[in-house]
């Protein structure tokens, strides 16, 4: 009988979550609760997110927030153990705000929870500095899981973003300015009006032009369109 009790005492402690040590009587005593600051511009879904992690023993939701400008002084205040943010956010986007608040605090911890799926917006994601990418739509535990685990030190990628980032291309990267021009192509600008746009000549455009083509690994202009969209370099 003995023997059974201390196998179940160990089943008990491997099931705990971390920060969690057991208590007199065999009862769980909790330790700190990982803090998160919730960032998402649609109501609904910011507070569905935060009624998950407050039902979670070892989470607590100490702060919400609909832009990345609201967030900002709501991180300064708080200094959560791990930021919850979108990508796609009202006015700074998810990924400008990783890079701004890691810049003054380069120990913070970011989970990304967003609806993009394409390559380019986990790559970019990732390269600020986020230690974890959820799509809207998995299974809770999978962020349930990932706040465990980035706040313990790791990083937490599912299974279709790792596959994702196995399906981009190396040497795909655009720089700045082919950003812009592919942005205007996506908004339907011919080579004369992208020219005047940017303040170029039309003969440059076309060079531009003829390098994303080959980045993206495309033939033409529309198969350039529908690549950048389907792998997040460009939104509408």
């Amino acid at each position: 009988m003995r023997r059974e009790g201390m196998k179940a005492e160990r089943r008990m402690r491997c099931d705990m979550p971390a920060g969690d040590t057991m208590g007199p009587g065999g009862r769980v005593a909790e330790g700190p609760r990982i803090r998160v600051l919730v960032i998402d511009d649609h109501p609904i879904m910011r507070v569905g997110i935060a009624a998950i992690i407050q039902a979670t023993r070892d989470m607590t939701a100490i702060a919400q927030a609909g832009s990345a400008e609201e967030a900002l002084p709501l991180y300064e205040k708080h200094l959560p153990d791990i930021t919850l943010i979108d990508l796609r956010l009202p006015g700074m986007s998810g990924v400008d705000f990783i890079r701004a608040v890691i810049t003054r605090h380069p120990e913070a911890k970011f989970v990304v929870l967003t609806t993009y799926e394409g390559d380019e917006d986990i790559h970019q994601a990732l390269e600020a500095g986020a230690r974890s990418y959820i799509i809207k739509g998995m299974p809770h535990d999978a962020l349930v899981s990932a706040l465990r685990r980035v706040h313990a030190g790791g990083r937490f990628l599912p299974p279709p973003v790792t596959r994702a980032l196995a399906s981009r291309m190396p040497d795909s990267e655009l720089s700045a300015r082919e950003r812009e021009v592919l942005l205007l192509m996506v908004g339907g600008r011919s080579n004369r009006e992208i020219a005047a746009a940017l303040g170029i000549t039309e003969a440059t455009v076309k060079c531009h032009v003829s390098v994303i083509l080959m980045r993206l690994n495309v033939n033409d202009r529309t198969q350039a369109v529908v690549s950048a969209l389907q792998r997040g370099i460009v939104h509408l």
